[in-house]
C-alpha cells in the first residue's frame, strides 16, 4: 500500500504541528519532465535530424522555387520508415509511439515544413484512420502500401466547408455493391502526389452530419486532380482541388461504418492538430537557429546587434514563447498516449503555435536584413508559418473551443 512506502521525516519545527511525511518511493521518482524521452525516441530524433539536414536540406530551396516536392524525397521518406511510424511491424511499419511521430514531424520542419506536413498528414491522419477504424481486411490491404510506397491524402474540406467542416456537399449514392461519389474537395494536402485518398461524403443529407461517411479510394478509380494552388508558403507541399464525377468505389471501402464519418473526422483531427503544432514548433526552432547566430555576427556601433537590449529582449521573449509551445505540444502528445481525453486541452498546443508565429516570427524577420532577403532561408520560415493559424482548425476556432470548455466549467 502507498502508506507503507512513506518514510516519516521529522522537521525541526518549534510548533506542535503534525509531523510531515515525504515519499521515498521509487514510483514517485519515475515521473519525468516533458524533456525526458526514451532511448528509442532519442535515437529516432538523431536519425531524422540527420536525414532532414543531409537529404532534405540541399533540395529545400529548389523545391520551394519550383513549388514541387522532389519525388526522391518522398521515396527516401518511405525507405527511412517515416511513413508508417505507428503502423505495426506486421503491416510493414515501424510500430513506434505517437510521440515518435511528433518528434519526426518536428525535426523535419526544422529544415522544411513542406516535407514535414506531408509526413504529418500521411501518418497522423491517413494511417491513423485505417489503423483505428479499418476492418482487419482493410488494414491488411492498405497499411502495408501506405507504409512502404503509396502516399495518402485526407479529403474533407470543400468550398463551403472549411471551419464548418460538416457542411460538406459531396454526395455518395449506393449502386449495388458500389458507392458513386459526386462533388469536389478543396485545399487537399498531398493530393498531387498521393495514390490513396480518404474521402468524406454524405450518404443521406436528410440526416445532416450523421450522414457523413468515410471512403478509401485510389487515384486510378478516376479521381480528377484539378487546380494546384499557388501558395504563399509551404510551396513544395501540394494543395489541390479534387473533382469526383461518378467516382465508383466498392462498398467494402467504407471505413468505420456508414454515417460515422463525422466521428472519425472529429477524433482524428484532434490528434492531427498535435502534429500541426509539432510542425510549427519545428519551424519555429529552425527559424530561431538560423536567425539568432546572425545577430551576434553582425555588428553596428561597435557591438553585435544581438547584444543591444532591444534585440536581446526580443530574442529572450522568442525563446520563452518557443519553450512554451514545446511544452504544450509534447504534453498533448503524452496525454494522447496515456489515453486521456484530448478535446478540452487539445487546442492549446495550436494556440501556442499561433502565438509563436504572430509574435516572434515577425520579430525575427523584422529585426534582420537576413530575414528579408531570400538567400538565408529565414524568409521562407516566415512564409511557411502563416498557414499555422489556418489549417486543421483556425486559431479563432481553437480559442472558441477552449472558451466553451471554460464557460462550461465556471458558469
Amino acid at each position: 500500500m502507498l502508506r507503507t512506502a512513506l518514510v516519516s521525516v521529522r522537521l525541526p519545527l518549534r510548533s506542535k504541528f503534525p509531523t510531515r511525511a515525504f515519499s521515498t518511493s521509487s514510483a514517485w521518482r519515475t515521473i519525468n519532465s516533458l524533456h525526458t524521452f526514451s532511448e528509442e525516441e532519442e535515437l529516432l530524433r538523431d536519425s531524422v535530424r540527420r536525414f532532414a539536414q543531409d537529404v532534405v536540406g540541399p533540395k529545400v530551396r529548389e523545391m520551394d522555387e519550383n513549388e514541387m516536392m522532389d519525388p526522391s524525397v518522398i521515396k527516401d521518406l518511405f525507405e527511412q520508415g517515416l511513413m508508417g511510424i505507428e503502423t505495426s511491424a506486421e503491416h510493414g511499419g515501424a510500430e513506434s509511439s505517437f510521440t515518435s511521430a511528433i518528434i519526426s514531424i518536428e525535426e523535419l520542419a526544422k529544415v522544411d515544413p513542406s516535407v514535414s506536413v506531408m509526413c504529418d498528414v500521411h501518418n497522423t491522419l491517413v494511417n491513423t484512420v485505417i489503423r483505428k477504424y479499418g476492418t482487419k481486411e482493410q488494414q491488411e490491404k492498405w497499411l502495408p502500401q501506405l507504409a512502404e510506397s503509396k502516399l495518402g491524402s485526407f479529403c474533407l474540406s470543400e468550398t463551403a466547408s472549411g471551419s464548418d467542416a460538416f457542411a460538406l456537399q459531396t454526395r455518395a449514392i449506393k449502386d449495388g455493391d458500389n458507392w458513386v461519389i459526386n462533388g469536389s474537395k478543396m485545399w487537399i494536402t498531398n493530393s498531387y502526389e498521393a495514390e490513396v485518398f480518404l474521402i468524406f461524403a454524405n450518404i443521406d443529407p436528410s440526416k445532416g452530419y450523421k450522414g457523413i461517411t468515410c471512403f478509401i479510394a485510389t487515384r486510378d478509380m478516376g479521381i480528377q486532380i484539378a487546380k494546384k494552388e499557388q501558395k504563399l508558403g509551404i510551396r513544395a507541399s501540394s494543395t489541390c482541388t479534387l473533382n469526383f464525377d461518378d467516382l465508383k468505389i466498392p462498398a467494402e471501402n467504407v471505413i468505420g461504418g456508414e454515417g460515422l464519418g463525422y466521428k472519425i473526422a472529429i477524433e482524428i483531427l484532434n490528434e492531427g492538430r498535435i502534429g500541426i503544432a509539432a510542425q510549427m514548433l519545428g519551424l519555429a526552432q529552425g527559424a530561431f537557429d538560423k536567425a539568432v547566430p546572425y545577430t551576434y555576427e553582425r555588428k553596428q556601433f561597435g557591438q553585435a546587434v544581438g547584444t543591444f537590449q532591444g534585440m536581446a529582449f526580443q530574442i529572450a521573449q522568442a525563446a520563452i514563447d518557443l519553450e512554451s509551445a514545446r511544452l504544450l505540444t509534447y504534453n498533448a502528445a503524452r496525454r494522447k498516449e496515456e489515453g486521456v481525453a484530448l478535446l478540452r486541452r487539445q487546442p492549446w498546443p495550436n494556440i501556442g503555435r499561433a502565438l509563436w508565429h504572430n509574435g516572434c516570427q515577425d520579430r525575427r524577420s523584422n529585426g534582420l536584413v537576413g530575414g528579408f532577403t531570400r538567400e538565408t532561408g529565414i524568409e521562407k520560415f516566415w512564409r511557411d508559418s502563416k498557414i499555422g493559424a489556418i489549417y486543421e482548425g483556425t486559431s479563432n476556432i481553437q480559442l472558441q473551443t477552449i472558451s466553451k470548455f471554460i464557460q462550461k466549467e465556471y458558469s
